[in-house]
């Protein structure tokens, strides 16, 4: 037998060593993209149910210790039952008095309501809406004789339920009764509406309904398109949008989990925020980690090499991008709201699955094509250069001579200081406007963009009826104090009128007067107070701050709630928020950014220089919010959100640019890194800046104020922090200050020093003569 030379044994171990490392990397790529695919399967399903277990109720999300929670539990041992109102509103649409006929119809109308059957109910459901009434409806006529309203009280337990197909109880019985309308009183000239509190929780799930489906194609049509344009590859964008919808289903299927346990709230703003932000993350991480991939097969040969190299230059970066996010998020948890808490985790989650996504499943999509990978960038595929024909440079070639970034670079390192300068003094006078930024809150009827049932219904009965006699004032007072806490309540501006609550009226008639005493619970009287504007508008939120001011002056026992006391706690709260979280966001991301950088003085430079851009994006968004959409006002938690996302997102651009100036510093000196740095992030950050703007610019279609002007900030912000901040501020104030920027790392010092070397070059010759470097040395 003959046996094989030491050679030729040594060839073949050689090359069985590649075809190993290669059958077991497929084995990974294949493992990887199973795992994935089955967390599509589920999180599809899950992300498709994420609206079955919203909680939209603002009450829900108040603390125990604020006031109008604690008056919530303590009236309901004033009443048999707590209920949720429904309100009809019939007018004639011929307009004036309503006729006989007309009144006739209406009262039999809602003596039919009760047998209207619930869609989708089955098992153990309720099958009527008289099933879910805790008392007959009623029919009452204005004092004009213009308008009718029938009132019904939908068993306020029952309302938070879903039914066997997983639909809420609340809408689906408000639609049966929009639907019961169209059908029965189509001939009878008249035009009806449901509002109330049951009415304005309807048209909220019809109008986050969006988010499942519309909200996700268009933010994905959006990317696909940029994607697009920058990659100008068939392939490529569809691989890096793969990502992002697998990556969007594993943050679905564990926020379902957590929601449907109630280990989190979740409601409609924060599924809408998830979707985008998991999206827009999920995409960014993609075109940087591909930048840098395609960056890499120009010097490496094979592309498994290539990616493991851009990966690892990659995941420092991306790593403290993403817990820069996930930490500013997080400090959501310190909110006295729980929907504001809730969105901290589910945000925090998203932007995990975002970046397992990029670091896991996107590797494996760019090498299932094995060498023939760089097929993915096709028709532009990136040509493997010979290290040997390369110039040198930190990390492959940097070509600072030509292209448009190569040109902002070279312009802002001769023009450093004037830039920086008339940078900052823009942003400055942008950051001038947000004091005219109204965030004390909004109405009810304001909250929706477009016009819908509930608020037209609350127009016409604000017309016809006292709208504070539908929800009034709560006030629980001790039983001693009952008169003079009437009396304060009456003496109040906007308070029409104020009554105890006897035990024959149960939950009383406001206004009305009576020789029964009032009915006392543990020694504690409820008083209603009707004011003049309805419970749901800002007017009633400020009667209803005065009010606790004259009541609490005469008791100091007497607590006052209600439907404008929960929603003044929720925007006392949201304003509390502001000033709690934001100096801890700003503490924790500084803190990041000083270990990512080593540096004291760069992660304050950087720290200032995002929050100069956030001031500029909100004052120039108080502008366009009033000036150009006209927009009432704004929620506190709108410049809350703003800031948690804006500043967070805004440092991942600088975290991006300065890692890699760092990087080309340590070779090339931090001045030259600067226009290196920026020559080969330009394009890239750009990109992703782009791409982010426009996810969270989708948000606009959702036809509610709060999320039209948080998309509007966000979107506006993120790019002016990618145009001008990422491009001119930083690069311009990193290269004037030099490698003291770098203060107090040891990187610094050396910069320093070889910045000193170099001067004691280059002044040798003329002190000595012309001399050379050794001379001088010795």
């Amino acid at each position: 037998m003959l046996s094989k030379s030491p050679r030729a044994q040594s060839q073949g171990q050689a090359g069985g060593a590649p075809r190993r490392s290669g059958v077991v990397r497929g084995l990974i790529i294949v493992a990887v993209i199973a795992i994935w695919l089955g967390i599509g399967a589920l999180g599809g399903q899950a992300q498709g149910k994420l609206s079955s277990v919203q909680t939209n109720d603002a009450a829900a999300s108040l603390p125990s210790s604020a006031e109008s929670t604690q008056v919530d539990k303590l009236a309901a041992d004033f009443v048999e039952s707590q209920s949720l109102p429904a309100l009809v509103v019939a007018t004639s649409s011929q307009g004036g008095a309503l006729t006989a006929d007309q009144l006739a119809a209406i009262t039999s109308f809602s003596d039919s309501i009760g047998s209207i059957e619930i869609p989708g109910a089955s098992g153990d459901d309720p099958r009527t809406v008289g099933d879910v009434l805790t008392a007959p409806t009623v029919v009452v006529p204005s004092e004009d004789g213009e308008a009718a309203l029938i009132t019904l009280a939908i068993d306020a337990d029952a309302a938070e339920s879903l039914l066997a197909d997983g639909e809420s109880l609340t809408p689906t019985v408000v639609g049966a009764i929009r639907d019961a309308i169209a059908a029965d009183l189509a001939g009878a000239d008249l035009n009806l509406w449901v509002t109330g509190p049951a009415g304005f929780v309807a048209d909220l799930v019809v109008a986050f309904g969006g988010i499942d489906t519309v909200l996700l194609l268009v933010a994905l049509v959006a990317v696909l398109i940029i994607l697009a344009f920058v990659y100008r590859s068939p392939i490529l964008p569809f691989v890096v949008i793969f990502t992002a919808v697998f990556s969007l289903c594993l943050a679905g299927l564990v926020v379902y989990q957590l929601a449907d346990n109630g280990t989190l709230v979740l409601n409609g703003q924060s599924q809408g925020i998830l979707s985008i932000l998991v999206v827009g993350a999920s995409v960014d991480y993609s075109l940087f980690i591909v930048a840098r991939y395609r960056e890499e097969l120009r010097h490496t040969r094979h592309p498994a090499d290539a990616l493991r190299k851009s990966l690892r230059a990659s995941v420092e970066p991306i790593l403290a991008s993403a817990g820069t996010v996930i930490a500013g998020l997080l400090c959501l948890l310190l909110s006295d709201l729980a929907s504001n808490r809730s969105l901290g985790p589910v945000a925090a989650i998203g932007i995990v699955a975002a970046f397992l996504g990029a670091m896991t499943f996107l590797p494996a999509l760019l090498l299932v094509g094995g060498k023939r990978s760089r097929a993915v960038f096709w028709p532009r595929r990136p040509s493997f250069v010979d290290e040997a024909q390369a110039a040198p440079g930190a990390v492959g070639t940097i070509d600072t001579t030509s292209g448009f970034w190569a040109r902002v670079a070279r312009f802002v390192a001769r023009h450093d200081r004037r830039v920086w300068v008339i940078t900052a003094l823009v942003l400055a006078a942008c950051a001038a406007f947000v004091p005219t930024l109204d965030a004390s809150g909004t109405s009810e009827s304001d909250v929706f963009l477009t016009q819908v049932d509930s608020v037209d219904g609350e127009e016409v009965l604000a017309q016809h009826f006292d709208g504070g006699n539908i929800q009034p004032a709560i006030v629980i007072a001790p039983e001693a104090d009952v008169d003079a806490v009437i009396a304060a309540a009456e003496g109040v501006d906007g308070v029409t009128s104020a009554s105890a609550v006897t035990a024959s009226s149960g939950q009383g008639m406001p206004g009305a007067t009576s020789d029964e005493p009032p009915l006392v619970v543990d020694g504690m009287v409820r008083i209603d107070v009707v004011t003049t504007d309805a419970a749901d508008t800002q007017g009633a939120v400020a009667t209803v701050a005065e009010l606790r001011t004259a009541v609490h002056d005469v008791s100091s026992d007497a607590l006052v709630g209600g439907a404008a006391a929960q929603r003044l706690d929720t925007q006392d709260a949201g304003t509390r928020d502001l000033q709690v979280i934001v100096p801890v966001v700003l503490l924790v991301i500084l803190v990041i950014l000083m270990m990512l950088l080593r540096s004291i003085l760069a992660a304050v430079l950087l720290m200032a220089a995002n929050v100069l851009s956030f001031g500029a994006a909100l004052g120039v968004s108080a502008l366009v919010f009033q000036h150009v959409f006209g927009f009432p006002g704004a929620d506190p938690t709108v410049p809350l959100y703003a800031f948690c996302f804006l500043v967070a997102l805004g440092v991942d651009y600088t975290i991006f640019l300065m890692t890699r100036v760092r990087e080309e510093t340590i070779h090339h000196g931090t001045r030259d890194g600067v226009v290196r740095g920026l020559t080969v992030t330009g394009s890239v950050i750009t990109s992703a800046g782009v791409v982010l703007a426009a996810t969270f610019a989708a948000l606009g279609i959702i036809p509610l104020i709060f999320l039209a002007q948080i998309a509007f900030v966000v979107a506006f912000g993120v790019l002016l922090d990618t145009i001008v901040v990422r491009s001119l501020l930083v690069p311009a104030l990193v290269h004037d200050i030099g490698g003291a920027v770098w203060w107090p790392s040891r990187l610094g010092k050396t910069e320093r020093d070889r910045e000193r070397q170099g001067k004691h070059a280059a002044e040798a010759p003329a002190a000595h003569g012309g001399s050379d470097g050794a001379t001088v040395d010795a």
